[in-house]
């Protein structure tokens, strides 16, 4: 009889152990976990294809939903406490609001300082920090710190890539000598238009002012009418204002659709040279074009060696709705190279954290946009959508096209300072 229950206790403890080793995710299988989205349908389907190997691993179900109306129906869920397990915010405004009002959680309660700085350099963390705690690890990025230009015909007069501001300007001076126009720009959008302005001063800012007064800037902290977003007006105005630089001069700046105005790139011969602006603009690029062969790109130089290299942007990034294991578990997944694969693959996304590599990405022009955001010093957010409505989408905006029009600096800056609500 006492070996028939020495038997059967060391049948139950070698059952506790084994349990016990099965670790977290076998008591994890079964759950759902919900991510909230603002991506479109054919996104959506990507993104889901992350997490095949991690359910197969931990039994957890993760299902993805999107809406049009995230940001409305994000606080919505919130507010009435039933808020979504993980959000996947399209920029990190309304994540600020939403932490400081309460409704998200602190992920150092579960992620150690040393796991998130192996997975995303400091400059990241500090871009899902508020108040000095982090509560949103960034998923994917795109890269707005790009000048376009005819490759044929840029190699062909013999011209080499600046890596340099002075080197720009240098190129954009031979370029005129040489009898051609170095720069098309157009910044009309209908209701928008002007925004494709307030990138060009916010990349300036990168460059001729710390990251910190760049944050107090996009806080209102640091005012418009200041002598550090004079100077970047004064630096733009130096292309901007020059006859010689820019195709069509300031009429064709505030006429032209920003769709259009990369078009004389592809002129036989070019009727311009460079064309700033963010990766997405190839989607205006006339039908038959080869990249690499009739239009490259390269980094927008650093003005001066105080800053180094920085790279203005935008992206998205995960944050906790719902504190549970699971959940938990999920978030965790999403510091890994894994958790973006799918999409980097498909070409959907640049990757924001460390150790994804460049082969997978599905072409040399994404790798090199991939490249950039690894090799920057720094990366900002695009400022004009972390500002207020009111200025980021309305004064900003207009005062460009005042600017350009000719009405006096102080003035302009003076009227977005008094557009800050209170």
């Amino acid at each position: 009889m006492k070996k028939k229950y020495l038997l059967l206790s060391l049948l139950i403890m070698t059952s506790l152990i084994l349990t016990a080793c099965g670790g977290a995710a076998d008591d994890l299988s079964g759950e759902v976990v919900t991510i909230f989205s603002a991506g479109g349908e054919e996104q959506l389907v990507v993104f889901e294809q992350n997490f095949v190997g991690f359910e197969e691993r931990t039994g957890i179900d993760v299902v993805v939903e999107g809406s049009g109306d995230f940001e409305t129906l994000a606080v919505v869920r919130a507010e009435a406490g039933d808020p979504y397990d993980i959000l996947n915010f399209p920029q990190p405004g309304l994540m600020a609001s939403m932490a400081k009002d309460g409704f998200l959680v602190d992920l150092g309660e579960f992620i150690t300082d040393e796991e998130m700085s192996a997975a995303y350099t400091q400059s990241w963390i500090d871009l899902g920090s508020v108040d000095g705690k982090v509560y949103g690890v960034w998923h994917g990025a795109d890269v707005k710190s790009l000048v376009w230009y005819p490759k044929a015909e840029f190699d062909a007069a013999g011209y080499k890539v600046p890596v340099t501001w002075d080197e720009l300007i240098a190129l954009s001076d031979q370029i005129v000598a040489d009898g051609s126009i170095p720069w098309c720009i157009g910044i009309e959008s209908g209701g928008a238009t002007g925004w494709p302005g307030t990138d060009w001063i916010e990349d300036i800012m990168l460059r001729t002012a710390s990251p910190e007064k760049y944050d107090a800037w996009t806080r209102g902290e640091l005012k418009f009418d200041s002598p550090e977003v004079r100077n970047a007006f004064d630096v733009l105005s130096s292309i901007w204002f020059n006859e010689d630089y820019v195709l069509g001069g300031t009429t064709s700046i505030l006429t032209t659709f920003f769709g259009d105005s990369p078009l004389p790139l592809f002129d036989d011969p070019p009727s311009c040279y460079m064309h700033r602006q963010a990766s997405f603009i190839p989607n205006f690029f006339p039908e038959g074009y080869e990249m690499g062969v009739d239009v490259d790109y390269f980094y927008l130089p650093p003005i001066g060696d105080d800053f180094g290299k920085p790279v203005l942007g935008s992206g998205n990034l995960i944050s906790m709705g719902n504190d549970t294991p699971a959940v938990r578990e999920v978030v965790k997944f999403m510091l890994t190279p894994e958790s973006i694969e799918a999409e980097v693959k498909a070409g959907n996304a640049l990757a924001a954290m460390k150790g994804v590599p460049i082969d997978w990405y599905p072409d040399a022009t994404k790798a090199g946009f991939a490249e950039i955001l690894t090799n920057a010093d720094t990366f900002r957010f695009d400022g004009s959508d972390l500002m207020p409505g009111e200025v980021g989408a309305g004064s900003f905006w207009t005062g460009m096209v005042d600017f350009v029009n000719g009405d006096d600096l102080g003035t302009v800056l003076q009227a977005i300072d008094a557009s800050w609500p209170e």
